[in-house]
């Protein structure tokens, strides 16, 4: 196993989600359709873990939460609370800076149906480790969504048990970091109201405030 923060742009370690990346290089040749990298920089002392790339955004774009919905809602957040700046215009190359902020996600690549399974998401589990490894500055971790709570906590070697994922729950891991939890800022949760616009903003001035 690679102790690289990004797979390879051809990793195989998901066959499924191979297979599926192979038929959208076909259906879209011009798109991303490859493990999306981080964004932000790893002296960052926020890092934010959502579940996968989204087929017409990340897997689009090459870019996390970049050309759907989620992003919509996760990107003008950011600049409210001062952890971005410039205009989201949900393209990889609108200019957009994160700051003292980074963005990745449990499983790298678009899975069918936005649906991960255990074992993609265990087979992506180093690189979100080697990716927490690699940022000195890291004092709080936002996960977004069961998934990416769950991801973390392995990630860390801590016990699920002593974390329960809840929105706006705070925990204290190993090493000093703090999680704090958020209902994923997907198009389901903001349709039925589960995560409104009110509640994600709380989640992230809570965020500043330990940063």
């Amino acid at each position: 196993m690679s102790l690289n923060q990004q797979p390879e742009n051809n990793c195989s370690l998901c066959p499924r989600l191979v297979e599926y990346r192979q038929e959208n290089r076909t259906r879209f040749p011009n798109w991303h359709n490859g493990p999306v990298p981080s964004f932000g920089k790893s002296d960052s002392a926020l890092l934010i873990v959502g579940l996968a790339p989204g087929l017409k955004g990340a897997n689009r774009t090459g870019r996390p939460f970049t050309g759907d919905v989620a992003g919509d809602l996760l990107y003008p957040t950011l600049i409210s609370h001062g952890l971005a700046k410039g205009v989201f215009r949900a393209e990889a190359d609108d200019g957009l800076e994160l700051l003292n902020c980074r963005i990745t996600n449990a499983v790298r690549c678009v899975p069918p149906q936005n649906k991960v399974t255990g074992p993609e998401t265990a087979a992506c589990r180093p690189f979100l480790s080697a990716e927490i490894a690699s940022m000195k500055n890291l004092k709080v971790i936002v996960a977004l969504g069961g998934v990416a709570h769950g991801a973390i906590l392995s990630a860390l070697g801590e016990k699920k048990s002593a974390c329960k994922f809840a929105h706006g729950a705070r925990h204290k891991l190993a090493a000093g970091l703090i999680m704090t939890d958020s209902y994923h800022c997907s198009r389901y949760n903001t349709n039925t109201g589960r995560l409104t616009e009110k509640m994600f903003n709380e989640v992230f001035q809570a965020v500043v405030s330990l940063l």
